[in-house]
């Protein structure tokens, strides 16, 4: 074969993909790669047209289907080989009878590489090389960029995916089998948990983490694994585990000896990947991108895992002083646990359930609080809303991430989708002792993924319904509320207003406990009102709740109790003043969480002095609760009866108005925010504020983030509330403002549904305006989710209605993150192509922040395509035009690429100097992530240098802000450290450069 047969190289493990030499080929439409992923399958075989008519479009091909077919293999062979005349014969593409061949070597394909070498590994598995099995395995399935034959449409890719994904699960099994019997067991449990999750039927799996557990000292577990597959496969097959997977569980239960890790010399440590940094949306990076495979097995290295310590959280809600009553509810509960105080040996699920306002979380609180200390690793609590009137139920994996992060997990390592979320926070729970409280659930579906699934912990759960799927599946302890007795319902009363009251009015005090049903939450607000008039008589209160009788229809179920609920609301409502009783209705209107002081003046239209007053009178009355100082929650009925009030009392006029003023509060807040987190980035087109309350202002990025952190429930439920109501401009600009926000904490999944949402409002309101920016916000979150493929197709319809609008600044931002997105798909040529094209725009517009940071850019690609000089000029010219336009952020992120040019170089000096800038930039801008990766850059340029203890200290200092952030390149120091103590050459990394933001 020539020439240009023999420097092409094809990818399937992934998106298709080809290469001559180092440059990729555009091989045209999804179809188009279609055909040439079913020649490149049959491996120089021969493929007849009808198969593969079968392989583009099924059963029924379009009517000129062979037409296209042939215009297709036309523009593949001009693709692959475009210096052939138009007399010349197709030597890669041939013609065989009416169908065609692909005339390629062998290790021309991924595949055939990655197959050649998992049957490699078993000849040495077979030949008791396991090490050596074990690294063929790694190197194999190194090589695979994605799922098979990603983004592929039509029969092909359904079929033949499943095949493929087959193939590599079944050598992943073999490399964790290998790595095991190496002594490994420790590392791979993390990457089994999840799989186990994802294949829960795939018993080797099952079997692998049994005896990576087992052998790690984790017997329960091992042995709660097996439970896990046995009651799956059950389930969902009515089938026992295999021999293998019983054996093993057998050999476990009687501490077979044999099942122990056999003693192994340690590997030598691998060489660390190139660093990578977690950056904006609108940014790219200089860490290695993916590079098309090479036959002789160069190919990017798997991520390493990630160490963080799990904290100790302690969320519990405070108990209440004026707790009484439940003594038999309470003594039930106790006995769940051990009497000695031990540790539970299983799960221990209590499920409290009992109609609105009977006081289920009150007694779940105080019970949780009364055996906090036999769980000293912590409690976690959530609210998971199942009843909230406005529909904005906790969903599961909103509530495991919540979780997640109060076990000190950062965001940026939390995993996409629900099932690898769930793995990972059971793992974290496994052999800790820590209780769980989930308050007011829904049903069963809602509670289930937040169970642990080990031993050791207890699991509190409140719902007004019979959770029988809990109680049946999960082994959970039902215990229903009823009223309060007469003479609990009195202690309540007297704990509130005193004995001496009671006792002087008895016949009154019956009268109240009658008329509140003996319901904690009625007895509690008629209380608060007794206290706050001292010289009423409790005669003239009991005759005033009995006046206000009433019913709470949307709680109503024919029992006298949820009438005597809306009774004590209207009564307490209609003692309020008129401004207090406005206020409290306009919260029915509020769909978040909670709300704060300011966020409830901006909902009135009121001044924050007035609105903090009359918040502090429905405190006083008990219809609202000051959860934390400042900010405010409604109990789920109250919210039902605020509402059912708004609605009666406000027009529609004025509850538009209000949820308007509030929401646009919400922006207007954020878009403060905004400069602090993204300075001198373009700013969003707000209409002016003209509301009683002002946004909030921000002195310092710390305070900016906080604000956004503490509201981020309440940000993403507005933007969903203003697409429902019609407010389309705040539906796509709040999302637009928090961009900064989002890539900075990592709330990538957040990002993306509220850009998603903003887009969905822009569309169907028409807003050209909105879309174009939510087509470019919802890019950037699925750039920074890893998805640049999809990034790449919006930004194209971005720029596409750009220029219909003719907005050149967007546009030219738009062609930018084009090029960002390209570099991540690992598409360089493409990424120099538009960061070249957007830099000249930002010169023709004088748009100087733009040109500095299209520079950089520009030089990084250069960088890592080894034109070093090329990238050394675009790089200085962009300290100029950096620092004339005050972008520090970028300027630091420059210096640091200029660094590792002249460390690659050779030049040491020169490399030292740019690092120790680049820190200067860094620390005075406060961009701590920047910091620790110059660190690291720095500590590998002093060991070039041969200063081993310069790299140990530069290493430790960056060691200590990863860690602090829980980044995965802590992972990747402490490896450079360890080298370094062993003397090991392959502690040095190659260096990579920060995102920048575009």
């Amino acid at each position: 074969m020539d020439h240009y047969v023999n420097s092409l190289r094809f990818a399937v493990l992934g998106p298709v993909r080809a290469w001559r030499g180092k440059q990729e080929l555009d091989l045209g439409s999804p179809q188009q790669k279609v055909v040439l992923a079913a020649l490149l399958l049959r491996r120089g075989r021969p493929l007849p047209l009808g198969e593969l008519l079968d392989a583009v479009w099924g059963e029924q091909p379009p009517a000129a289907a062979v037409s296209v077919l042939r215009t297709y293999v036309s523009r593949l062979r001009k693709v692959l080989e475009p210096d052939r005349g138009p007399v010349g014969q197709p030597r890669v593409i041939v013609s065989v009878g009416d169908g065609y061949a692909l005339r390629i070597p062998d290790d021309a394909l991924d595949l055939a590489v990655f197959q050649r070498r998992v049957a490699e590994a078993k000849r040495a598995r077979a030949a008791g090389d396991v090490s050596g099995a074990a690294e063929l395995l790694h190197t194999a399935l190194d090589g695979w960029r994605g799922a098979a034959l990603a983004g592929l449409p039509g029969p092909l890719g359904e079929t033949v995916s499943a095949w493929l994904d087959e193939e590599w699960l079944t050598a992943l099994e073999a490399r964790l089998d290998a790595d095991i019997e190496r002594g490994r067991h420790h590392e791979v449990i993390a990457e089994l948990i999840p799989l186990t999750g994802t294949h829960p039927l795939r018993e080797e799996l099952s079997r692998l983490l049994m005896l990576a557990l087992y052998r790690s000292g984790r017997q329960a577990e091992a042995l709660a694994a097996y439970r896990g597959t046995r009651g799956a496969l059950v389930r969902e097959l009515g089938v026992e585990p295999g021999a293998p997977l019983q054996e093993l569980r057998d050999r476990i239960l009687a501490a077979d000896p044999s099942l122990l890790p056999h003693p192994a010399p340690a590997p030598a440590p691998p060489a660390p990947p190139e660093p990578s940094v977690t950056a904006p949306a609108d940014a790219r990076t200089a860490a290695d991108e993916p590079e098309p495979y090479e036959p002789d097995g160069s190919a990017p290295s798997a991520p390493h895992a990630v160490r963080f310590e799990a904290a100790r959280p302690a969320q519990l809600p405070a108990d209440l002083p004026t707790f009484a009553g439940r003594h038999e509810e309470l003594d039930r509960t106790h006995a769940l646990l051990p009497a000695d105080g031990s540790p539970p040996s299983t799960v221990v699920i209590s499920a409290i359930g009992g109609m609105g306002g009977i006081g289920k979380s009150t007694l779940a609180v105080h019970w949780a609080h009364r055996v906090a200390d036999r769980f000293p690793d912590g409690q976690l609590y959530i609210n998971l809303r199942g009843f909230d009137p406005t529909g904005s139920a906790v969903t599961p994996d909103d509530a495991v991430r919540t979780f997640l992060d109060a076990l000190g997990v950062p965001p940026m390592r939390i995993p996409a989708g629900l099932d690898a979320q769930v793995a990972l926070y059971r793992s974290l729970l496994a052999r800790r002792r820590v209780l769980v409280l989930l308050d007011n659930a829904r049903d069963t579906e809602q509670v289930r993924p937040l169970l642990p699934g080990s031993p050791g912990c207890l699991v509190i759960v409140t719902s007004r319904n019979r959770l029988t799927g809990l109680v049946a599946g999960e082994g959970a302890h039902p215990l229903t509320l009823d009223q309060l007795s007469s003479a609990e319902a009195r202690d309540l009363l007297a704990l509130r207003l005193g004995t001496d009251r009671l006792a002087a009015e008895p016949r009154a005090a019956d009268e109240i406990v009658s008329r509140c049903g003996r319901l904690p939450l009625a007895l509690a607000i008629v209380a608060a009102h007794a206290r706050a008039h001292p010289d009423f008589p409790l005669s003239a209160i009991a005759d005033e709740v009995s006046d206000s009788h009433g019913s709470l229809d949307a709680f109503a179920g024919g029992d006298d109790i949820t009438t005597d609920v809306r009774a004590v609301f209207s009564w307490s409502y209609k003692a309020l003043s008129a401004p207090a009783a406005r206020v409290f209705r306009l919260l029915g209107l509020h769909a978040g969480p909670d709300v704060s002081a300011p966020a409830a003046a901006a909902l009135a239209g009121l001044a924050p002095r007035a609105a903090r007053a009359l918040l502090t009178e429905l405190t006083r009355a008990h219809l609202l609760t000051e959860h934390r100082p400042g900010r405010y929650t409604l109990h789920d009925l109250l919210r039902v009866y605020a509402a059912e009030r708004v609605r009666a009392e406000e027009t529609p006029e004025e509850r538009d108005l209000a949820l308007r003023r509030l929401l646009s509060w919400y922006l207007h807040t954020a878009d403060a925010a905004y400069p602090h987190i993204t300075p001198n980035r373009r700013r969003i087109r707000l209409e002016p504020w003209d509301g009683e309350c002002p946004p909030l202002e921000f002195p310092t990025q710390e305070r900016a983030v906080e604000w956004c952190e503490t509201e981020r429930s309440n940000l993403v439920v507005a933007v969903h509330q203003a697409h429902q109501a019609g407010q389309t401009g705040i539906a796509w600009r709040l999302p637009a403002v928090l961009w900064g926000f989002f890539y900075l904490r990592s709330h990538t999944h957040d990002w993306l549904d509220t850009a998603r949402t903003g887009l969905a409002a822009a569309r169907a309101a028409g807003d050209r305006e909105g879309e174009a920016q939510s087509l470019s916000d919802t890019a950037a979150a699925l750039r920074s989710s890893g998805r640049p493929d999809e990034a790449i197709e919006l930004l194209h319809e971005a720029l596409e209605l750009n220029e219909e609008l003719g907005d050149g600044e967007a546009r030219s931002s738009v062609i930018s993150n084009l090029g960002d997105a390209y570099l991540h798909a690992g598409r360089l040529d493409k990424s120099v192509e538009y960061t070249r094209r957007g830099l000249a725009l930002d010169r023709v517009a004088g748009s100087v922040w733009g040109e500095g940071i299209a520079l950089s850019n520009l030089g990084d690609a250069y960088q890592r395509m080894g034109r070093y000089d090329e990238a050394l000029g675009c790089l200085e010219r962009a300290l100029v035009v950096l620092r004339a336009g005050g972008n520090r952020w970028v300027e630091g992120v420059t210096l640091d690429i200029l660094g590792t040019i002249h460390r690659r170089l050779g030049h040491y000096a020169e490399s030292v100097e740019h690092y120790r800038q680049a820190l200067a930039t860094h620390r005075d801008i406060g961009n701590r992530w920047g910091e620790g990766h110059t660190l690291g850059h720095l500590g590998d340029a002093h060991l070039d240098a041969d200063e081993p203890e310069a790299a140990r200290t530069s290493w430790r200092q960056a060691l200590a802000i990863f860690a602090e952030f829980g980044h995965p390149d802590a992972e990747k120091i402490r490896e450079r450290l360890a080298g370094l103590r062993a003397g090991a050459a392959g502690a040095r990394g190659r260096g990579a450069a920060p995102r920048r933001t575009a």
